[in-house]
């Protein structure tokens, strides 16, 4: 099991790490809601439980809770701008449907 992240997303952690002065890394999860059923969740992380998987990728740790894994193996996590917008994107292979709204998904 694994979870990745871009250079982008990295260097994006790490300037919302210096920025707020302190912390581990970034949690990914996962949360029930939406008209698919999941969504992605995203916070920062000032310590480490004794259950959460860590992997880091450029220097920058990405945290995970046992059961976010299951629907998160696998996942690349990417930082994108596109137009004036910018933000995370989620590369998730077992994602098998999204709502329109782009605001869940469904495995």
């Amino acid at each position: 099991m694994a979870i990745q992240m871009t250079e982008a997303a990295a260097r994006h952690v790490q300037r919302s790490l210096a920025g707020r002065g302190k912390g581990e890394g970034i949690r990914l999860g996962v949360r029930t809601t939406g008209c698919s059923g999941l969504a992605y969740v995203l916070e920062f992380v000032d310590e480490v439980g004794d259950d959460d998987q860590v992997f880091e990728s450029h220097g920058q740790k990405v945290i995970i809770d046992p059961k976010s894994l299951t629907y998160l193996d696998g996942t690349e996590l990417d930082f994108v701008k596109e137009g004036l917008n910018e933000g995370f994107k989620f590369n998730n292979p077992n994602v098998r449907g999204e709502c329109g709204c782009g605001e869940s998904f469904n495995i």
